[in-house]
């Protein structure tokens, strides 16, 4: 009996919550090594497909970095990187678009719909709602040419809204189309903030292999649960937040200054972080807040 109050205890908590987000959109970027572990995927799938059972509207994007380099490595592909993003002949894009589109986001519709929940890809290979340009980036000599790199400039957001009101969970990899036609590689957590930024959803969330954003990496009591944005440019500033967290950083800071309400940082391994993030007082990551 006390176990069972306990779970009505859990569920009275996350009542107001789930008042509060019903007919929100709320914007999930999956990856890191969290895309590599099945069970860990499974679970957090079951957490989406709750999300979407109680009236919030999630919208799932995702990467797969390591999964492209596996396959570029069995084709005799050497990755080639310029300024620490994958530089994209034809080649790399034919093995890009096979691995986001194909495999990794046909895996993920299938394991939804295998729980019983409904789900569609949005890709080239479907509907496209990803409309992008070419990405240069800039230096002392001018721009640097990423071959078929880009990023995201607008979205097919009819489309995508009516995917959700019709209760349906999209899952959308990180390739995009520019004006022309011409597929482009785009990075998945600016990809999912550019979503995010044109719907002002109400939650943009990167799930990945990193519990959140850390004072000292090496100190896990230094887990930030709550940061701002002027916070999180000081961290910055100060190389607290470097390498990889940084574009994640600066992609979640856009998304709060467009209008999402919050953003989270949470470790997709851990069994229902989503879920405790966004339902639960406390939480698991790190939120940032404006």
């Amino acid at each position: 009996m006390d176990e069972a109050i306990r779970k009505a205890d859990v569920l009275i908590e996350a009542l107001a919550w789930i008042r509060r987000f019903r007919g929100k959109h709320v914007v999930i970027k999956l990856g890191g090594s969290a895309l590599e572990e099945h069970d860990a995927v499974r679970s957090f799938l079951t957490d989406v497909i709750f999300l979407q059972s109680v009236g919030l509207r999630p919208i799932l994007v995702h990467g797969g970095g390591k999964d492209i380099d596996k396959a570029m490595a069995t084709a005799g592909i050497t990755p080639r990187k310029v300024q620490g993003r994958r530089y994209t002949d034809e080649a790399t894009l034919e093995i890009v678009a096979q691995v986001l589109a194909g495999d990794i986001c046909g895996g993920l519709v299938a394991e939804i719909r295998r729980q019983g929940g409904n789900a569609i890809g949005l890709s080239y290979r479907t509907q496209n709602c990803l409309i992008g340009k070419k990405l240069e980036l800039p230096s002392s000599d001018g721009p640097v040419d990423l071959g078929f790199v880009g990023e995201v400039i607008d979205i097919d957001r009819g489309f995508l809204e009516d995917v959700c009101a019709a209760g349906i969970i999209p899952v959308i990899p990180s390739v995009a189309l520019d004006a022309s036609g011409q597929m482009l590689n785009v990075n998945a957590d600016t990809a999912a903030a550019a979503i995010a930024r044109i719907l002002k959803s109400e939650k943009l969330l990167f799930v990945s292999d990193v519990p959140g954003i850390f004072l000292d990496r090496h100190n896990p009591a230094t887990l930030q649960s709550h940061l701002t944005a002027v916070r999180c440019r000081e961290l910055i500033r100060d190389g607290i937040i470097d390498a990889g967290m940084v574009p994640k950083v600066d992609a979640a800071l856009d998304a709060l200054a467009a209008g999402v309400g919050k953003v989270h940082v949470v470790d997709g391994r851990r069994p229902h972080s989503v879920l405790l993030e966004i339902y639960s007082d406390i939480g698991v990551g790190t939120e940032i807040v404006l």
